[in-house]
């Protein structure tokens, strides 16, 4: 790892080592005066509806911000995020690191002294407003900190958009590329979460249930992806004609085939937006990747990558020649 590597790597690093530092140490004060069993779940009013004894407790949170620690520094460092966009990210993880950190010391403070089996801890809603104050302010400290080291920049910025590569194609002559993408896990995953829905908005609130199902259904409704590239421009869609993603000809500067990891670049699978990007990411691997006007890229993973890019960037070159 380079210096200017290990420098981005620490500062996306520290506010999740700080964090977690604050809630063990929190943690190791007060844990003489928490109850046996702990007010883990609350519902939209901030009344209990759900506990948890201390050791499972610690183990299922204990993990929660070194991975996203770990994840974050991964983005930072082989995300292939450029300029601005690289500060936001680092900017992001103090963000992120900040509100879980609050989210979390806050619920112990909740269950502080409360006695088992006796009245219920609650946890007022004003927690959540602090723990966004909190994440505003360690986010603008982390875009501070971010203009001490270097960003990276962009290798592809000045590259002229022709030298990629072309489909050569006759005046008048018509031509589309399409293909279908996805990964075996996609559609588990989504009726894990529908079935998450389901038995929330059944045995809690449909006020959680509802969102987690929707969301469900909508990654179920893109567990394979339709990605074809035409005169209209780069258009993906789902098992259903509706809803879908289109950049448009007149949009994109140019396009390219490039390998993609979902982790690093875009910190996991299924729509993601981030710093400079957008994407479709069902797996790691080959990926159309189209670089708009603005510089933002949008990026789809799927195969034959190389044949729908050189394709796109025909288009594009037509569409300009008013063609």
């Amino acid at each position: 790892m380079t210096r200017k590597n290990l420098g981005r790597a620490t500062l996306a690093a520290l506010p999740f080592v700080l964090a977690f530092l604050v809630d063990l140490v929190l943690f190791l004060t007060i844990e003489d005066r928490l109850p046996t069993r702990l007010a883990g779940h609350f519902d939209v009013s901030g009344d209990v509806n759900g506990y948890v004894d201390r050791i499972t407790y610690v183990l299922v949170t204990a993990p929660v911000l070194p991975v996203l620690g770990a994840v974050w520094v991964l983005m930072v460092v082989r995300g292939r995020i450029y300029g601005r966009a690289h500060r936001l990210l680092i900017g992001g993880g103090w963000a992120v690191a900040a509100f879980f950190q609050y989210v979390l010391g806050a619920m112990l403070i909740v269950n502080l002294d409360a006695p088992d089996g006796g009245p219920a801890a609650t946890f007022p809603l004003w927690h959540l407003a602090v723990a966004f104050g909190a994440a505003v302010l360690a986010g603008g400290i982390g875009l501070l900190l971010a203009r001490l080291v270097p960003a990276p920049q962009d290798p592809d910025a000045g590259r002229d958009p022709a030298d990629r590569r072309r489909i050569p194609l006759a005046d008048g002559e018509v031509a589309g590329w399409a293909r279908t993408t996805g990964s075996w896990w996609l559609p588990l995953g989504a009726l894990v979460l529908v079935a998450v829905g389901v038995g929330a908005g059944y045995g809690a609130t449909w006020f959680i249930g509802a969102p987690v199902l929707l969301l469900g259904l909508l990654a179920l409704t893109f567990s394979r992806v339709h990605v074809t590239v035409d005169r209209r421009g780069l258009t993906v869609s789902g098992l259903l004609p509706r809803p879908w993603f289109q950049v448009p000809l007149e949009r994109i500067e140019a396009a390219d085939s490039r390998r993609v990891d979902a982790v690093a670049e875009f910190g996991g699978w299924g729509y993601r937006i981030r710093p400079g990007r957008t994407g479709f990411i069902v797996r790691s691997g080959e990926a159309i990747v189209a670089r708009q006007r603005g510089g933002r890229e949008f990026a789809v993973t799927v195969e034959d990558s190389a044949t729908g890019a050189a394709l796109l960037n025909t288009l594009v070159d037509r569409n300009r020649a008013g063609r």
